[in-house]
């Protein structure tokens, strides 16, 4: 008996389309099929990971405790939340098949292999043979083409997909190092989430809202010319001047010698990766929105595998496409008759490709009203890719390049692009590309004028322009950026990066502060992603120790410990940050990472009292006010807003007095001492009327016998 394990359940059933059913025989072979649910172990935390004896020193968020020493880790993996049922499910099936197939997806970092590998491995499956799937998306005949050309892996430990990725995971692992450090240098509170990727985003942006902010538009004024066809002559030795004034009046009109006419072709764009295709939507729609619904639309083959870091498509994937063109065509209304280039383009195809550039799948929609069943951005994600695609099969744009000078001053000379055939740009519409056509071409006649230019401005960050940049450094697939950037621009996280408004991007409070203390940093550095993929490969290849590797995450820790605290005595003076060292407790609140404070209200709270709280429940407390007064109470973890900034904290939940009197928002405190019958002095109320005033309050009953915030006034 074969086992198949899949990624996934929606995996499992096209598996099961493709082969025959859930088990059965294909190919002459018995198999059956399990399904995981994405990753169902996750390393334990830094203090689990250690002995005994060492678990408070890792577990403490104190800085005199970094870098980590990797050799004390023991890698253990824990099971993820709500699997018990799906690996106990794995074991059945798998237990007694005498191979197992990993048919987890084929990315390219190897993640699919460390994803099974961590499931086969802590289940102790041991089948007499072991092989892998290939495939490049899960249609019919890519899954059976997959099962018979499978491949023997000798074992984990020679799998080198596997070895790539379980370094990866280990040096992100040990990355968290760097979160302790932004937030404990920072203000002490702020969980800054640093990152290979986030914090390349984060300096990336920051520099280029720099740029933007420090930009000067100081004009410049030169002599130039222009035809009636409104083509401009300028000679690059012309005087410059800084006042339109000062500009002489020196020339006169001029005839137009035209020198050269000459046709020209662009050949159609390259195809689109994930990022590019969230980009061009970013207008409309959020990022995270757009990668989850089209990996609902890869599940039923409307599209192709999401994950690919491929830029062209290889004659096998161009082949099966083929006989689809012009259904697909329908579907987005584009005429077939603009597809006339329908044999491959040594641009666009070439051999050697594994999942192919992400374009659209094997099965085609009958309408684009049928994909909102996928999201409300399904339609446009299948039209801007479908067009893309499909623009691979158009002409050429072919236009003529005309070059000229002036009879009278030939310093002076323009050009022009007359478009002759739309060829692909009647397909699709490219925003990159550099349309300056003249559909006259030169003119005969050109008057002088005094142009006014100023220096370029610099482009104010967007989602395209990071995906751009980073894609120029050549760190991480599309998928990967898009996957990022969702997190670093989410909103409901408690502290968020950046900040995207329809593409726009901004920094945050929080992106502001982790900015400030990346510049000369390790972490802050795009180099140290090209690296980590460089070592991965290297390291699969045998050609590095894996262990040297991550030894020397020690030293870039070190390093950035002492430039960040240097970085940190500037930020905090330019944002009036007072520094802290308020002890904090780190745990999982609502499936999040969260840092708090240890004491509240002169309470400190124990390991048991945090858990607690991590966990949602209501504990009692003891404490003492700022006036000596002691008070008991209930309270629950909650995210908090004080001065504009959230935070999440001890929230008292039995507390009868009113948040705000007056416009005054009472401190936790003052609410204490206000339930405890004391009374409250503040300077800061407001009336009705908009009029400041002083006064001393109480917590009693009022003339109509109701709870109430009393002034020593009546």
């Amino acid at each position: 008996m074969i086992g198949i394990l899949c990624e996934k359940p929606s995996a499992g059933r096209n598996f099961a389309k493709a082969l025959g059913g859930s088990k059965g025989v294909y190919n002459g072979e018995q198999y059956v099929i399990a399904c995981a649910r994405g990753h169902l172990y996750k390393f334990m935390s830094p203090e689990d990971q250690v002995d005994t004896s060492l678990s408070t020193y890792y577990k403490s968020w104190d800085i005199k405790n970094l870098p980590w020493d990797e050799t004390k880790f023991k890698w253990k993996y824990a099971k993820g939340k709500d699997t018990a049922d799906t690996l106990k499910q794995i074991k059945a099936i798998l237990d007694t098949c005498s191979e197992i197939i990993i048919a987890t997806d084929d990315d390219p970092t190897g993640e699919g292999e460390l994803l099974a590998w961590e499931i086969l491995s802590e289940l102790k499956l041991r089948p007499q043979k072991w092989s892998r799937m290939y495939f490049a998306d899960e249609s019919v005949k890519e899954i059976q083409k997959a099962f018979v050309n499978r491949k023997t892996i000798q074992s984990m430990q020679t799998d080198k997909d596997y070895i790539k990725a379980f370094y990866r995971a280990r040096w992100d692992f040990l990355s968290m190092q760097w979160t302790r450090i932004a937030t404990i240098v920072g203000d002490g509170k702020s969980v800054l989430r640093e990152g290979r990727l986030k914090s390349a985003m984060v300096l990336l942006v920051g520099d280029q809202l720099k740029a933007v902010a420090n930009y000067c538009k100081k004009p410049y004024y030169q002599n130039r010319f222009k035809d009636e066809n409104g083509i401009v002559y300028s000679n690059p030795r012309e005087e410059i001047f800084e006042s339109k004034t000062d500009v002489p009046n020196k020339y006169h009109s001029s005839a137009v010698i035209c020198d050269s006419k000459e046709n020209k072709a662009t050949a159609p764009p390259k195809m689109l990766d994930l990022a590019g295709l969230a980009s061009k939507l970013s207008h409309k729609y959020p990022s995270k929105q757009i990668s989850d619904v089209y990996q609902k639309m890869y599940q039923d083959q409307i599209v192709s595998y999401p994950r690919t870091e491929d830029k062209v498509i290889s004659p096998e994937q161009f082949n099966d496409l083929l006989p689809l063109v012009d259904k697909i065509a329908a579907v987005v209304g584009i005429d077939p008759k603009l597809l006339t280039h329908r044999t491959p383009r040594s641009t666009h195809v070439k051999t050697g490709q594994a999942h192919g550039a992400n374009r659209p799948g094997s099965v085609v929609p009958n309408s684009l009203a049928d994909l909102d069943k996928y999201g409300p951005c399904a339609a446009d994600i299948y039209k801007t890719l479908a067009s893309n695609y499909l623009a691979t099969l158009a002409e050429d744009y072919e236009y003529e390049v005309q070059k000229g000078h002036l009879k009278e001053y030939p310093e002076f000379k323009g050009s022009a692009s007359i478009p002759k055939k739309a060829g692909w740009k009647a397909v699709y519409n490219d925003d990159d590309s550099d349309d300056d056509s003249s559909a006259t071409g030169l003119g005969t006649n050109a008057e002088p004028f005094v142009y006014e230019g100023f220096p370029p401005k610099p482009v104010s960050p967007s989602m395209k322009w990071i995906m751009k940049q980073l894609e120029k450094y050549d760190v991480g697939t599309g998928a990967t950026r898009v996957s990022c950037y969702s997190e670093v621009t989410d909103s409901k996280a408690s502290y968020p990066l950046l900040k995207d408004t329809k593409g726009k991007i901004t920094m945050t409070q929080y992106g502001d502060m982790s900015y400030r203390l990346l510049p000369g940093t390790h972490i802050g550095s795009i180099a140290i992603t090209e690296k980590l993929y460089k070592d991965m490969r290297d390291i699969a290849d045998g050609k590095k120790n894996p262990e040297i590797c991550l030894h020397d995450i020690q030293r870039m820790v070190q390093e950035d410990i002492l430039t960040m605290k240097k970085n940190a005595e500037t930020m905090r003076k330019e944002l009036n940050i007072m520094e802290t060292t308020t002890e904090r407790y780190e745990g999982t609140w609502n499936g999040r990472q969260v840092r708090f404070k240890k004491t509240w209200g002169g309470h400190t709270f124990t390991d048991d009292e945090c858990e607690k709280l991590c966990n949602g429940e209501e504990i009692q407390i003891e404490g003492v006010s700022s006036a000596g007064k002691p008070f008991k109470c209930k309270g629950i973890l909650a995210e908090q807003e004080y001065n504009g900034r959230k935070y999440i904290g001890f929230k008292k939940t039995s507390s009868a007095v009113p948040d705000e009197w007056c416009q005054h928002k009472f401190t936790d405190d003052e609410k204490t001492m206000l339930e405890s019958g004391m009374k409250v002095h503040c300077d800061d109320f407001v009336s009705r009327k908009g009029s400041k005033f002083s006064a001393t309050v109480h917590y009693g009953k009022n003339d109509n016998g109701y709870m109430a915030i009393i002034p020593e006034f009546g």
